[in-house]
C-alpha cells in the first residue's frame, strides 16, 4: 500500500480564492439536462489499470416540477450518476429516481408534493400521510443491492446495471413509522453497516439498525428523545454509535399545518445545547448521554475507541446558518459564509465530557477515510476544502496537502479507491470525475473522466469494486 500522503516540505497554505457564486448557484439549482444509460466517456490522461468497478454519486437532480420551483434544494428529486471503470476506459450514466410521487406528478403535469405545492394539497397530503421519497442524498451498496437514501423516508432500491428505479423498501426491519437515515456507516471489525431512523409522533424515538455483510438486517433497539430534532449524520466505533444531537428542532405546528417553505420547518435553539449520545452497540438499552454548549455538524469523518474515551473527527459549525445559505444558492445572490472546520473531539464516557479542538484553519466538508478503517484509528482524512475549491488530505499530525482546483471548478466528496481519490467535479456546463494519486494530491489529477453535460451537486457516493 502506498503511503497516504507522501512527505511534504510544508503545509499547503490556504488560497486567496474568491468563491464563484454563479457556479455555486448552477450546481445547486440547474436540473440534470438529460437522462441516459451507460455510454462511453472521454478520458483525459491515463486511468490507472487497477481501477475496476463503478462510482455512484447521488444528489438532487430536479429542482422543481411543472414550472414551479421547490422551496429549497433539499426538496429536489434525487438523481444518481454512475461512472463504470475498467481496462483504462470509462462509461457513464445519469438517471433521476422514478419515485412513485414523481411518476404521479409527471403523469398529471403538476406539482403534487413538497412545500411549493398549493397549501390545500400540502395539508391534505399530511392528513393522508402521503409524501414523495426523493432519495436525493446518498447511495449505499449492501449484499449486492444498491439503495438511494434521503433523510426522512425508506431506502429506494435501484438497479446497478442500468440505474432503473426498483422502488421503496423497508428491508423487512424498518417498520412503517420509522425512517432510515441517509448516512449509514460501516464498522469494519463487525463486518456490518449501521444506521438510524427517526420516528416522529407523540414521542420522538431514535431507532437503530444493523445491516450485516451476511444475513438479515436487524433492529438493535431504540432511544427516546425529549424533542423532535433534525439529525443529519452520526458515526460509529467498534463499540458505540455516536450522535451529536444539535438543537435544530422540527417546528411541529408548521409541519402539521404545512405552512411556509422547507427552511421554516426547522428552528435553531442554542439555549438547549447539543446532546452527546453514545449508544453501546452490544447494550443499546444503556446509552450514555449528556449536554454541552450548542454547535452544529453536517458530517463526520470517523471515530474510534481509545481506552475509556471515544475520539471523533467531524466538521463543526457554530450554528445552523449554512442550511439557509444552501437554500439561498438558488438565486446565487447570497455571499458564502464561513464554512465548517475540521475538528477532533474526545468524549470522556466516565466524566460525561466532550472536548473539541480545531485541527486546521482551512474550511472543510465531506470528510472521508480509507475503506477498511471505519471505526478504527486512522491516519488520514480526505475532504473538500474552502467552499469546495480544493481536494485535500489531513494527516494525524494536522498537516494538510491539497490540490487547488482552477477557477470555474467545484469539487465534491473525495472517495479513496485502491490508492487513488475519485471526486466528481463541476464546471458551468459539464461535470468530470477527477482521479488523483492519493499519495501525490498536490500534483493534480492523473486523469479526468468527462461527461458531456452538467450534473447538479452530489452529496455522497460509494464505489463498488468489480
Amino acid at each position: 500500500m502506498k503511503p497516504a500522503i507522501a512527505p511534504q516540505p510544508a503545509v499547503t497554505p490556504a488560497p486567496a480564492r474568491v468563491p464563484d457564486l454563479e457556479l455555486f448557484s448552477l450546481a445547486w439549482s440547474r436540473d440534470l439536462p438529460r437522462e441516459h444509460g451507460f455510454e462511453p466517456l472521454t478520458v483525459e490522461g491515463k486511468l490507472p489499470p487497477s481501477l475496476r468497478g463503478t462510482l455512484y454519486r447521488n444528489g438532487p437532480g430536479l429542482f422543481g416540477q411543472a414550472g414551479t420551483r421547490y422551496s429549497h434544494p433539499f426538496e429536489g428529486d434525487g438523481a444518481v450518476t454512475a461512472i463504470r471503470l475498467g481496462d483504462g476506459r470509462a462509461t457513464g450514466a445519469s438517471k433521476v429516481h422514478a419515485s412513485a410521487g414523481l411518476t404521479e406528478e409527471r403523469a398529471r403535469g403538476k406539482m403534487l408534493y413538497g412545500l411549493s405545492a398549493p397549501w390545500w394539497r400540502r395539508f391534505t397530503n399530511g392528513v393522508r400521510g402521503k409524501g414523495k421519497n426523493t432519495a436525493n442524498t446518498s447511495v449505499v451498496a449492501w449484499q449486492g443491492r444498491l439503495f438511494a437514501l434521503m433523510e426522512a423516508a425508506k431506502p429506494t432500491e435501484i438497479d446497478p446495471r442500468d440505474l432503473a428505479t426498483i422502488g421503496e423498501t423497508d428491508l423487512g426491519v424498518i417498520g412503517q413509522a420509522s425512517f432510515f437515515s441517509a448516512h449509514p456507516h460501516r464498522v469494519a471489525s463487525r463486518k456490518a453497516l449501521y444506521n438510524f431512523g427517526l420516528e416522529y409522533g407523540r414521542h420522538t424515538r431514535l431507532n437503530l439498525f444493523e445491516l450485516p455483510d451476511v444475513g438479515a438486517p436487524r433492529r438493535l433497539g431504540s432511544v427516546d428523545l425529549p424533542a423532535p430534532p433534525m439529525i443529519h449524520d452520526f458515526i460509529a466505533t467498534d463499540t458505540h454509535l455516536v450522535f451529536f444531537i444539535s438543537p435544530v428542532f422540527i417546528n411541529v405546528p408548521r409541519m402539521l399545518l404545512a405552512l411556509g417553505g422547507f427552511d421554516r420547518l426547522f428552528q435553531w435553539k442554542p439555549e438547549a445545547g447539543t446532546e452527546i449520545l453514545c449508544v453501546p452497540i452490544d447494550r443499546p438499552d444503556q446509552p450514555i448521554r449528556f449536554t454541552t454548549d450548542a454547535f452544529y455538524q453536517w458530517h463526520f469523518g470517523n471515530a474510534f475507541d481509545r481506552g475509556d474515551t471515544i475520539v471523533v473527527d467531524y466538521v463543526r459549525y457554530a450554528n445552523f446558518d449554512t442550511f439557509h445559505q444552501f437554500g439561498a444558492q438558488v438565486t446565487g445572490a447570497t455571499p458564502l459564509a464561513e464554512d465548517g472546520h475540521f475538528h477532533r473531539a474526545t468524549i470522556d464516557l466516565s466524566a460525561r465530557r466532550l472536548d473539541s479542538e480545531q485541527r486546521h484553519s482551512r474550511m472543510a466538508e465531506f470528510p472521508t477515510i480509507r475503506p477498511g478503517l471505519q471505526g478504527r484509528e486512522h491516519d488520514v482524512t480526505y475532504a473538500a476544502l474552502d467552499h469546495l475549491g480544493a481536494i485535500g488530505a489531513i494527516d494525524a499530525h494536522d498537516r494538510v496537502v491539497a490540490h487547488e482546483l482552477p477557477s470555474g471548478q467545484l469539487a465534491s466528496e473525495p472517495l479513496f479507491v485502491d490508492g487513488h481519490l475519485l471526486a466528481l467535479c463541476h464546471t458551468r456546463d459539464r461535470a468530470f470525475v477527477a482521479v488523483y494519486d492519493a499519495a501525490r494530491i498536490p500534483d493534480g489529477p492523473v486523469a479526468r473522466i468527462w461527461l458531456d453535460h452538467h450534473v447538479p451537486i452530489t452529496f455522497h457516493g460509494t464505489f463498488v469494486p468489480g
